[in-house]
């Protein structure tokens, strides 16, 4: 649904965060660019101020960086609409994207999946990130569920690769999976991270 208006939005839907109250997944303008927060953590030293480490994802590209703020800074907060959206189907780097309410239908680069667009399935439901009604995001489920339509064989014994070897999944994306996955394994895979989690 859409995200709960707080009082303290100005006009333009904007208002004003501090460092103190971050929340993961809570959207900032920095640098004339939208981040959200991927961890933060308030650290207090013995002597001088306290500060606060964060990881922020820029929404354009999904690239990761960390940022040391001082404790009480304040940014820009971001007002970040998020619209369920269910995948159609890919034609060359396109996403075909329908809003589950409207049956709007959407075109988006893949890109804005970033890696995890290599776990998509057909009817998976996804979550779109507009701001201003353009949209900055689209998150996949945290975890997927998939076929292994192609691995070798593995070898026991072979600990050279530390168990692992690499499968083809039936979303297109090949991962590392224990030596134990076979051809045809229903595996479950963090989107996050790209990895196994189990066979399921």
């Amino acid at each position: 649904g859409i995200g709960i208006a707080r009082p303290r939005r100005t006009e333009s839907g904007e208002g004003m965060i501090s460092t103190t109250e971050f929340k993961n997944g809570e959207a900032i303008v920095m640098d004339g660019q939208l981040w959200t927060i991927v961890d933060f953590q308030h650290v207090k030293p013995g002597k001088g101020g306290a500060f606060v480490r964060t990881k922020l994802r820029r929404l354009r590209d999904g690239s990761v960086i960390e940022r040391t703020f001082r404790a009480g800074e304040k940014f820009q907060e971001a007002y970040i609409e998020k619209r369920s959206l269910q995948f159609l189907y890919r034609s060359g780097q396109t996403l075909h994207l329908m809003d589950t309410k409207t049956y709007e239908q959407l075109e988006v680069p893949e890109s804005l999946l970033g890696s995890s667009a290599g776990f998509l399935k057909e009817d998976m439901s996804l979550e779109g990130q507009f701001h201003d009604t353009q949209m900055i995001g689209i998150q996949p489920p945290m975890f997927v569920d998939a076929h292994v339509e192609s691995t070798e064989p593995g070898i026991r014994g072979d600990t050279s690769k530390g168990g692992m070897k690499p499968a083809t999944l039936e979303t297109g994306a090949t991962i590392q999976v224990p030596l134990f996955i076979e051809t045809g394994d229903l595996i479950r895979v963090d989107t996050r991270t790209g990895s196994y989690v189990s066979r399921v």
